[in-house]
């Protein structure tokens, strides 16, 4: 019964709980920041750059499968018949999308800072040895 004893004192202490409302809220804030990529952002890059979709450019390392059906210039058909291919218009989004989520959290945490108090900062306590020397040097003085 100890192992269950220590999982209960484990998950009591809240931070499974705070764990999990991170993931959820991470989760949530995820779809969001995929939409702003996908939606608002990668569409003004794509038309500054010719063309809204990057999941066209990639150069494919592999010769197309017998009975291949599929478009040979889409990459989500090639992905899908297994064709090797360098992704680099994908990779460009995914990490598009990490700038971006790594810059609006950078910027939550920085305004959560503002708003969380400064502790206190205790004055640091002298050292025994400095408070001796101290003592000696007045007593000099007098």
């Amino acid at each position: 019964m100890g192992l269950i004893s220590e999982f209960k004192t484990f998950i009591n202490r809240g931070n499974v709980m705070d764990l999990a409302v991170g993931v959820i809220i991470g989760g949530a804030f995820a779809t969001i920041t995929k939409s702003l990529t996908d939606d608002l952002i990668m569409p003004v890059v794509g038309y500054l750059f010719g063309g809204a979709d990057f999941s066209r450019y990639f150069i494919r390392l592999g010769e197309l499968p017998a009975g291949f059906k599929g478009n040979p210039e889409s990459y989500a058909d090639l992905k899908a018949a297994g064709v090797a291919m360098f992704g680099w218009g994908e990779f460009l989004t995914v990490f598009v999308n990490f700038l971006i989520l790594a810059f609006i959290i950078f910027l939550l945490v920085k305004a959560v800072n503002r708003l969380m108090p400064k502790p206190e900062q205790a004055p640091a306590a002298t050292p025994e040895d400095v408070l001796l020397l101290r003592e000696i040097r007045d007593s000099l003085k007098k």
